[in-house]
C-alpha cells in the first residue's frame, strides 16, 4: 500500500495539479481507509477480547452448572435415596400401624374379656357379701345356741349334783328314820314290797302297807319337797309291779289299780301340810308296769316275790332340759 503511494505520487508529478489532487484525494481516502481499519482491528480486538472474556465467563458458568448439576444430581441421588428410605420408613410404619390396630383389636378383645371377668367378679362378690351375710347370722345363730346349749349343760350339770345330793339325803334321812328301804344309789329309786300293802290278787292298801306309808311318806317328802330341790324337781313316780303269773293285761290293771290306790292315799294322808299336798297334785304320778320290769336272781330265774313290788321314783327337769336342747340342735 505504501508502494502505492510512492508509485501514485510519481504519476501525480508527471500529471500536473490534478494529479496531485488525486493524489491528495487517495492519501485522504488511504487515510479514511487505515482509520477504519484500525477501527475495525480495534473492534476485533475488542470483540475477541469481549468474546475471550465471555468465553472465559461461560466457561466458568458452564462450570458452575456442571458443579451445580454435579451438586444438583448429588443432592437428586440423595434425595432419591432418601425417598427410598422414607419408603421404607412408611412401609415399617404400615407394619406398626398394622400391628398397632392388631394390638387395638387384642386389647378390645382383652378389654371385653376384662368386662366379662369383672362382671362375674361382681356377680361373685355380691354372692359372696350374700354368703358372708348368711354365714354371719349362721355364727350369731351358733353362737347363742351354744350359749343357750352351755346354759342347758350347766343345768344338766347342775341337775347330776342335785340327784346326787337328793340320793344321798334320801338315804341319810331314811337311816336316821329307822326306815328299811333301800335307795338306788344310781337313780334314787326305794322299793317297797307288795306284800307289805296288798293281799294276792288285790289292791287295796293293808293296814300294815298304811302304816309304812305313814313313816315313809313324810320322810320321802320332806326331802324331795325341800326349797332348794324345788326348781330341779320334775315328777314323783309311783309304779306298780307284779310277777308273771297270769295275763299281761290283768296284770297291768292290778299294778295300775295298786299304784294308784297308793297315790291316793298319799295325796289324803293328814300328816302332810296344804303346801305338801298341792305340790304333789302337781307332780304325783301313778303307773301300773305289770311284768314288764320282773326282778330275776342270779341265776336268771324270775324272782316272784321281788317282782310284786311297788316303787317310789323320783325325776328331775332333765327331760325337759334335754327335749329344749334337741329343739336347738334341730334349729341348727
Amino acid at each position: 500500500m505504501a508502494r502505492q503511494r510512492i508509485h501514485n505520487r510519481r504519476a501525480g508529478r508527471g500529471s500536473g495539479g490534478t494529479g496531485a489532487s488525486w493524489i491528495s484525494y487517495s492519501d485522504m481516502m488511504a487515510a479514511l481507509l487505515l482509520i477504519f481499519v484500525l477501527v475495525l482491528t480495534y473492534s476485533l480486538y475488542q470483540y475477541f477480547t469481549m468474546l475471550e472474556t465471555k468465553t472465559k465467563e461461560l466457561d466458568e458458568q458452564r462450570m458452575t452448572l456442571e458443579r451445580q448439576t454435579l451438586q444438583l444430581n448429588l443432592a437428586q441421588s440423595q434425595l432419591e435415596e432418601k425417598e427410598q428410605a422414607l419408603i421404607i420408613i412408611q412401609a415399617d410404619l404400615d407394619d406398626l400401624k398394622d400391628d398397632l390396630n392388631a394390638k387395638e383389636e387384642e386389647l378390645n378383645a382383652t378389654n371385653l374379656i376384662l368386662i366379662g371377668r369383672e362382671k362375674e367378679l361382681q356377680d361373685l362378690q355380691s354372692v359372696l357379701t350374700a354368703k358372708q351375710a348368711d354365714l354371719d347370722a349362721a355364727t350369731l345363730k351358733l353362737a347363742q345356741q351354744q350359749e343357750a346349749l352351755t346354759s342347758q349343760a350347766r343345768r344338766i350339770d347342775d341337775l347330776i349334783g342335785v340327784r346326787t345330793t337328793i340320793i344321798q339325803d334320801l338315804s341319810t334321812t331314811l337311816s336316821a328314820a329307822n326306815m328299811k328301804a333301800t335307795v338306788d344309789p344310781n337313780n334314787g329309786d326305794i322299793m317297797l314290797d307288795s306284800a307289805v300293802f296288798f293281799e294276792t290278787g288285790r289292791s287295796a292298801i293293808k293296814e300294815e302297807g298304811k302304816q309304812l306309808l305313814n313313816q315313809f311318806i313324810p320322810v320321802y317328802l320332806d326331802v324331795l319337797l325341800r326349797e332348794e330341790y324345788q326348781d330341779y324337781l320334775g315328777e314323783i313316780i309311783i309304779e306298780g309291779h307284779t310277777d308273771s303269773s297270769g295275763s299281761y293285761d290283768s296284770n297291768l290293771k292290778l299294778s295300775q289299780d295298786r299304784a294308784l290306790q297308793v297315790a291316793l292315799y298319799c295325796l289324803n294322808m293328814s300328816g302332810l301340810s296344804r303346801t305338801q299336798k298341792a305340790r304333789l297334785q302337781q307332780i304325783l304320778t301313778a303307773k301300773g308296769r305289770s311284768y314288764a320290769d320282773l326282778v330275776y336272781d342270779e341265776n336268771g330265774v324270775e324272782d316272784a316275790d321281788a317282782s310284786r313290788r311297788v316303787e317310789f321314783k323320783f325325776s328331775l327337769k332333765d327331760s325337759e332340759m334335754i327335749e329344749e336342747m334337741n329343739r336347738i340342735l334341730s334349729d341348727h
